[in-house]
């Protein structure tokens, strides 16, 4: 079978790549054409564009480059009528693909067009549903809370498992040695505080000067940086104390290993939860007390972190905008240090995110899936 798929960015690239390693478990005769990355790449196929030529951050760059991000749109939707797939997979990248959606059922109404990872609709731009109902035939998601919010909407999902429960249990079942892991990095035997400030340059420096300032006040801590793939050390060494250590392609090391951490909200917390680290999560906005109005009033979930989204109550403390300071950063770090009985509340929770999440094969649930519709087995 002839496969298309479209992912606009790095976290795409990875669980595209999955994706077709495990479509070639099922169908060894799969063909593939994409827009996407290196992980991609891997797996064979014949790539239309990198998804680093659509890469551009913020409103301005944006607009800087739409002739540019428009051309690219123009060949991904002639390259997939040209190439006429058996099947069209787009994986995330909402904004981008609902428009290679609409346009290929515009042209070509019986290709299905199925979607992997689903935009975080049940936060924000709920309006999308009626793209989705419109242009996807079928819609395969990674949170367990997703199916049914669907379902309000009358439309199916399929929840398939989640990719972090995957990566997280790969990386377990051949991680290294922890002694070694300090060695490389200079550690001593003091319980690690970690911190992870996000991926992006805008979060990195909004939340990391606070993190480091509270991580200050626990010396008998050692805070060691997770630093994200492509950032500058620079970035980091210009923000934090003198000889902070600072770890790059090396996070789920420095979890498994940590004691407690304070984390960016993304999906780090959630991989944070699956390694059993106590966590404080952070997200620094501009707004103050106002962000926070806007957030309660607004939003239409009660959380914004995925641990408490998953298990659908309060189980890591969450603080943003005018609450996210030194002062409540301290506090609600200071519990989670000890034996106490917020730690062991946490651990527990932990555990019914874990359940309720499943076993890993997220990838492969997929892939079976999109096969079977093509009436493989």
């Amino acid at each position: 079978m002839k496969y298309f798929l479209v992912a606009g960015e790095a976290s795409g690239d990875l669980h595209a790549g999955n994706l077709m390693a495990a479509i070639k478990r099922t169908d060894p005769q799969a063909r593939f054409r994409f827009l996407g990355g290196d992980r991609m790449a891997i797996h064979g196929g014949e790539p239309i564009t990198h998804y680093r030529d659509m890469a551009f951050m913020g409103i301005i760059a944006v607009i800087k480059h739409a002739r540019s991000l428009l051309g690219i749109l123009k060949d991904c939707k002639q390259a997939i009528l040209d190439w006429e797939p058996d099947v069209l997979i787009l994986v995330d990248y909402a904004s981008f693909n609902l428009r290679v959606a609409a346009y290929v059922k515009r042209h070509r109404p019986d290709m299905p067009v199925h979607f992997y990872i689903s935009p975080k609709l049940w936060a924000w731009k709920t309006y999308r549903i009626r793209a989705f109902k419109r242009h996807i035939d079928a819609l395969y998601v990674v949170f367990p809370f997703e199916p049914d919010f669907f379902n309000k909407h009358a439309f199916k999902a399929q929840y398939v498992g989640n990719p972090s429960v995957d990566s997280v249990a790969a990386f377990k079942a051949t991680a290294i040695d922890s002694r070694h892991f300090k060695t490389a990095h200079g550690l001593d035997e003091r319980p690690i505080l970690a911190l992870l400030p996000g991926s992006r340059l805008a979060e990195i420096r909004s939340n990391i000067t606070l993190m480091a300032a509270v991580a200050a006040r626990f010396s008998a801590y050692q805070v060691v940086v997770a630093g994200a793939p492509g950032v500058d050390p620079a970035v980091y060494q210009k923000l934090l104390p003198p000889s902070t250590p600072l770890v790059f392609n090396a996070t789920y090391d420095l979890l498994q290993i940590a004691h407690v951490a304070m984390v960016t909200s993304g999906t780090a917390t959630l991989e944070t939860a699956l390694f059993g680290v106590p966590q404080v999560v952070c997200y620094a906005v501009k707004g103050g007390e106002l962000a926070n109005w806007v957030f309660d009033h607004w939003m239409k979930v009660p959380f914004f972190s995925l641990v408490n989204l998953i298990a659908g109550k309060a189980v890591v403390p969450e603080l943003m905008g005018g609450r996210l300071n030194v002062e409540n950063l301290t506090a609600a770090l200071m519990p989670l240090l000890t034996d106490s009985s917020e730690r062991a509340a946490m651990l527990t929770g932990y555990d019914e995110v874990k359940t309720r999440l499943g076993e890993p094969g997220a990838a492969e649930r997929a892939a079976k899936a999109i096969c079977a519709s093509l009436g493989m087995k």
